[in-house]
């Protein structure tokens, strides 16, 4: 009994130092697992994706955070008994998974798992598996239900646009694109970029890999953001992938220059 509570007791304050001093655990995320586990996507999207579309519509390469942290937590140990308890199994499971993976294992649901290879052995050190542990046992997924933007259409966003007198923001992707859904999942679904977005320009999204460019301007590469007035003048052209403060940046330089345009609409 007294090993057993200072094995839980060990784990807790482990957990607690991690989060406090230690690595934190989305550090851990990025490094070893986004390039195939997204953080975040709306239930009600997953299913779609995967009941109907095949995985033709997000075109995942492994099940998403929300998913595992949901099928751990109610799979794994008992969700309605002793949480150190479940937390131990938990660490356990993976402990063992991330060793030593396989699909007979898995928690995830077989419909899902069929759209994927089995994922390869992760090497983490203790610090980082005690990051990745801590990281799961406190996600919330409120805290990415409204980190997502909101795009309209292209003539839709002109509209809106002339009667709101903003600019516009064209996102150009292409679904094959791997620097586009980094984007995506790393920047353009931050709340500081959302908001920096909603208030000085009327975003779209342009998949070249499905739409014609309804835009004048000629396209070379994706990702590029192209900024326009409501008039389809272009203001401003950025081709590639960015982090989060050199593209809040672009989007100040964006916003800059449509200001500029206006005062020297005026002057004419």
């Amino acid at each position: 009994m007294m090993s057993s509570l200072f094995v839980r007791a060990s784990i807790a304050i482990a957990l607690c130092i991690t989060l406090s001093f230690g690595l934190d655990g989305e550090m851990v995320y990025q490094k070893k697992c986004a390039s195939c586990h997204q953080l975040y996507r709306p239930i009600g999207e997953l299913e779609k994706n995967f009941m109907h579309d095949n995985n033709e519509l997000l075109h995942l390469k492994a099940p998403t955070i929300n998913q595992i942290v949901y099928r751990l937590k109610s799979r794994i140990g008992d969700p309605n008994g002793d949480s150190e308890m479940q937390q131990m199994e938990i660490e356990s499971f993976l402990q063992d998974y991330f060793t030593t993976p396989d699909k007979q294992k898995s928690i995830c649901m077989p419909q899902v798992l069929a759209f994927f290879e089995t994922m390869p052995a992760i090497s983490l050190s203790e610090e980082e598996f005690e990051a990745i542990v801590a990281l799961l046992m406190a996600y919330d997924p409120k805290r990415y239900e409204t980190s997502k933007m909101e795009y309209q259409g292209y003539q839709k966003a002109l509209e809106n646009a002339r009667q709101n007198h903003k600019p516009v923001m064209v996102f150009f992707s292409a679904t094959h694109c791997g620097y586009c859904k980094k984007m995506e999942d790393e920047v353009l679904n931050n709340s500081e970029v959302i908001e920096a977005i909603a208030h000085d320009f009327i975003p779209v999204t342009v998949d070249l890999d499905k739409e014609k460019n309804p835009s004048k301007e000629n396209i070379k590469m994706t990702p590029t953001f192209l900024f326009l007035t409501p008039e389809q003048k272009t203001l401003y052209t950025v081709p590639g992938s960015w982090n989060k403060e050199d593209f809040l940046e672009i989007l100040k330089e964006a916003q800059k220059r449509w200001n500029t345009s206006q005062i020297k609409g005026a002057k004419q």
